[in-house]
């Protein structure tokens, strides 16, 4: 049961309301989703927060993180840190 269904009818009850049909494709009549546009197409949005990283400075930053790790264990194993 919602109140979108049934509302207080003021004498401690509920009133049975039907649902109304809404045309749920009004709701996405926005220009910047392209429906109100004159050629239909999604307009190019931009992200200014994000500035995607390349492939090759992501690969070597696992690849530098990878052996930071490396070295820290070996040294921790030489020293007898880890024992």
């Amino acid at each position: 049961m919602s109140l979108q269904l049934h509302r207080p009818d003021g004498r401690g009850g509920l009133d049975s309301r039907q649902p109304q049909e809404q045309d749920w494709r009004v709701q996405l009549r926005s220009k910047r989703w392209g429906a109100g546009r004159a050629d239909g197409r999604l307009p190019g949005l931009r992200n200014p927060e994000m500035n995607p990283t390349s492939a090759v400075v992501s690969v070597l930053a696992w690849i530098g993180l990878a052996v930071l790790t490396f070295i820290i264990l070996v040294v921790g194993y030489g020293t007898g840190f880890w024992s």
